[in-house]
């Protein structure tokens, strides 16, 4: 099937993909990114998997986009309902 192209939303988000990293080490890089620049504080990270390092980069941005939008969505939802509206 074709490739289907990246959504404009997913383009303007910000990402970042980590490769080779301990978990240990992924939180720290993430914590030092996310704590030194300030662009970086919604930013979605990743870690490369098995299935992933064979995707194409623009299908794993799309994804990594999307789940990032469902769990701010989530966090939002929830804080919502924690604060009775």
């Amino acid at each position: 099937s074709p490739a289907r192209p990246i959504t404009i939303e997913a383009m303007s988000d910000k990402i970042v993909i980590l490769h080779g990293f301990t978990p240990d080490e992924a939180m720290l890089a993430v914590r030092a990114v996310k704590g030194n620049v300030p662009s970086a504080a919604d930013a979605a990270f990743a870690t490369s998997t098995e299935t992933n390092l064979g995707w194409k980069l623009s299908d794993l941005i799309e994804h990594v986009a999307e789940e990032h939008r469902q769990f701010r969505e989530m966090r939002e939802k929830a804080a919502r309902a924690k604060d009775g509206l």
